[in-house]
């Protein structure tokens, strides 16, 4: 696994973030699969960061959230992106995908939704719409 898949999403989205506003300030290759750097935070610090692509667990950063843990950051995955800039076409390359992928499978399911819908009768409609206006209602009163 690498270092995307071991990262949350948010912190994969708001790193691709900062590579995208160019937040990595300095970084160097310091190894066969190893990077340094130091990239801008939000609150106007700079953070250092390593990245050890084929070890993504011994990726190091002192920001508050990824110092003394063992995570990926936003800052982690910003120099990752801003290194290897192939990897964040890639990422964005698949998450359209996976977007496009996603229509299809909400427009299939609507339109069965509907199939189903339309092959029930009138009554077995009336009973499943008081079921699914009781269910709500209780809902409701449950989280009100």
């Amino acid at each position: 696994m690498g270092l995307i898949e071991i990262a949350s999403g948010d912190s994969v989205w708001r790193g691709m973030d900062y590579y995208e506003n160019h937040k990595v300030v300095s970084w160097n290759k310091s190894g066969d699969s190893t990077y340094e750097g130091v990239v801008s935070g939000s609150n106007g610090e700079s953070y250092k960061v390593y990245i050890d692509k084929l070890h993504p667990r011994k990726s190091i950063c002192n920001c508050a959230f990824a110092e003394g843990r063992r995570v990926v950051c936003k800052h982690m995955i910003a120099l990752y992106f801003t290194s290897e800039p192939e990897a964040a076409k890639d990422f964005l390359k698949q998450a359209e995908e996976w977007e496009r992928e996603e229509e299809e499978r909400v427009k299939r399911h609507y339109e069965d939704l509907r199939k189903y819908v339309k092959s029930l009768s009138k009554a077995e409609l009336q009973e499943r719409l008081y079921n699914a206006l009781v269910e709500l209602e209780e809902r409701r009163n449950r989280y009100w």
